[in-house]
């Protein structure tokens, strides 16, 4: 049913169960997994999933891109160790939703994986969220994960 998935992984833990899911759908149906991560500057400080420490808030555009490595590195360990066969990593730029919905173009993905809250609840409140804005303008499957 689905042979190219992309999972949007921020680090927060409703990432990581979204990870799990595509990484079900990746074996049940021998697709290619494309894990992405957009490096964001956040409104307050946070641990990450997979073991990576807090991002400071005065933290340079570098030392956010560099634990978004550490985080889609990590993910992609983590999606290999659950028997996805084939993982591609990308590091994105930009809007969120925006970057989403055109890395899913690009890569030709299937279905977007995603949770239903990252590591910016609060602002999502406000302004919408990613996941919500993704599944009304994605044109493949949007699959959102609680």
């Amino acid at each position: 049913m689905f042979k190219t998935l992309l999972v949007p992984v921020d680090g927060s833990q409703h990432s990581k169960k979204a990870l799990d899911v595509a990484c079900q759908l990746a074996r049940e149906n021998d697709a290619t997994l494309h894990i992405l991560h957009i490096p964001e500057e956040l409104a307050h400080e946070t641990t990450l999933v997979w073991g990576i420490g807090a991002v400071a808030l005065e933290a340079s555009r570098e030392d956010r891109e560099r634990a978004g490595r550490q985080v889609v590195d990590r993910a992609a360990e983590d999606a290999r160790q659950q028997g996805a066969a084939r993982v591609e990593t990308i590091i994105g730029q930009g809007d969120p939703a925006r970057t989403i919905v055109s890395e899913a173009r690009k890569s030709g993905a299937d279905a977007i994986v995603m949770g239903s809250r990252g590591l910016s609840d609060l602002r999502g409140l406000v302004v919408g969220s990613v996941s919500h804005k993704v599944s009304h303008t994605a044109n493949c499957t949007v699959i959102t994960v609680r």
